[in-house]
Parts: C-alpha cells; sequence; structure tokens
C-alpha cells in the first residue's frame, strides 16, 4: 500500500485570557488542536468530508475505507495523494477496480441520506448491516487492560498539549501499548489506528483496542471488521453497541477507569 502524506501540523497557538470569580484577569497562551475538512474522493468520486486533525492521514483514508467496506484487508495496493489547500485537505484514494460496485452502492446511498435524512426500508437497512463474526481470541486478562489504562495517557502527546483529542490504541496481550493514534474525533482516530495497522500488515495478536471515548455503534462495527477480539472504551456503551457487539461475539469492556471496568455479563476474559 502506497501513501503520499502532505498533511499539516497538529496544533495551533493562541491567547486568551483566564478570568476568575474574583475580578482578576491573566493573558495565558494555550495549545488548541486543528480540525479541518478532509474531502476524500474514491477514483475520482467525492465521497466524504471528514472533520479531523491534519495527521496521519493516510491511515485515516485506510481505515475509513476498511469501515465502509470499500474494500478488504486483502484487496491489494492502496494509493492516496493528499493536498493541501486554504479550505482543508482533498485526499484523493485508488481503489482496486474490484471495489467499484461497492463504491457506486455506496455513494448513490450517502446521496440519498444527505438529501433527506435516512429514508426508507433499504437506507435502515444500509444503516445497520449485519456483522461477520469475531473469530479472533482475545489472549488479554483484566491486570492487561488495567496495565494499559495507567499507560495510555504517556501515549498522548496531542491530548496533552490540548485536552482536545481522542486516541484510539493498539494493545498487546500483555498490557503494552504498541500503537496509538489521536485526532479530535474519535471515529477519526480509530479509523487511523485501525488504517495504520493494516498499512503495515499488522495484526491484533490476541491484543485489544483501548479508546478514551465513550462506546458507540459505529465504533464497534469497526472494531468488529477489523476483527478486533475485544473492544475497551473508558466511557460509557449505548444500548445498540451493546447488542452490536454480543451479536459479533465480540467481548466488550466500557467504563474502564483505573478503579474499576465493566465487562458485560455475557462476555469473558481469559
Amino acid at each position: 500500500m502506497i501513501v503520499h502524506d502532505e498533511s499539516g501540523a497538529a496544533l495551533t497557538e493562541l491567547t486568551f485570557e483566564r478570568l476568575t470569580p474574583d475580578g482578576g484577569v491573566e493573558a495565558i497562551d494555550r495549545m488548541l488542536a486543528e480540525e479541518v475538512p478532509v474531502a476524500i474522493e474514491f477514483n475520482g468520486i467525492g465521497y466524504a468530508v471528514l472533520m479531523a486533525t491534519p495527521s496521519d492521514i493516510g491511515d485515516l483514508v485506510l481505515g475509513f475505507a476498511l469501515a465502509e467496506r470499500l474494500i478488504g484487508p486483502t484487496d491489494g495496493t492502496f494509493d492516496v495523494d493528499t493536498h493541501r489547500t486554504a479550505q482543508g485537505i482533498v485526499v484523493r484514494a485508488t481503489l482496486p477496480q474490484a471495489s467499484m460496485p461497492a463504491l457506486i452502492e455506496r455513494v448513490r446511498h450517502r446521496a440519498s441520506e444527505s438529501s433527506c435524512g435516512i429514508c426508507g426500508i433499504e437506507n435502515l437497512e444500509q444503516a445497520i448491516r449485519p456483522l461477520p463474526r469475531v473469530t479472533t481470541q482475545v489472549r488479554a486478562d483484566r491486570a492487561a487492560i488495567f496495565r494499559a489504562l495507567d499507560a495510555l495517557a504517556a501515549h498522548q502527546p496531542l491530548n496533552a498539549a490540548t485536552g482536545a483529542a481522542h486516541a484510539a490504541a493498539w494493545v498487546s496481550p500483555d498490557g503494552a501499548i504498541r500503537l496509538v493514534r489521536e485526532d479530535v474525533g474519535r471515529h477519526n482516530a480509530f479509523d487511523k489506528l485501525i488504517g495504520a495497522m493494516a498499512l503495515s500488515g499488522a495484526d491484533w495478536e490476541g491484543g485489544f483496542a483501548l479508546l478514551s471515548s465513550r462506546c458507540s455503534y459505529e465504533i464497534v462495527e469497526k472494531a468488529v471488521l477489523s476483527q478486533c477480539p475485544l473492544l475497551v472504551t473508558i466511557s460509557a456503551p449505548t444500548a445498540l453497541a451493546t447488542e452490536r457487539a454480543a451479536e459479533a461475539g465480540m467481548p466488550l469492556v466500557v467504563l474502564a477507569r483505573s478503579d474499576a471496568i465493566l465487562l458485560r455479563s455475557s462476555a469473558t476474559l481469559p
């Protein structure tokens, strides 16, 4: 897979006035996370505009294409060219020709969704599409989860600087953090992580994904489609997210904090 990444800086420094209840005023400098439009074209067709942090754009687009089911993990080369403009970033990605039917079908549904919301039974079926079963086995126990939770902050430089970024981490079975991607959007952070892993040919190796966000059904779908053996999120899940995880046979840990984690009663850990 070939990626030409011309993304820009992810940080901007601005001056604010710090106001206190007693009438005090103090000028302070703050680092802010960049958020720019990223316009994605697949095979010359305008597909989506994401609001994202302008870093690891090649990873983002690859992970997004996998999550959209436009390609599979073994579909060959994936060429991405990114171009910075005054308005944001334009990404031109070339998918394999075998992806064209799926691309055209998804573009048709996305066009109807953007024009009038989710309309009709056909689009409802597209919104909640069947998921494959997760066939990979988790080898991480609760000690590994707590170990990763303790270590995550040290792998979040963008969030440390701004307080405004989510992280998605690939964690090994022993709780060591192998790879992290950050973004102002939780979906983008996870797409970047999955894309980076796909680009390097890595798999989960019995480990798990750790996200600094709530667990929505889209996050579950991305994890399942990447054959993640266990999804751990720091915040709470939605009811649909837990249902989708159970249907796919993927264990789910939520509200993961340093003092306790919640494991769905239908799931097990080693």
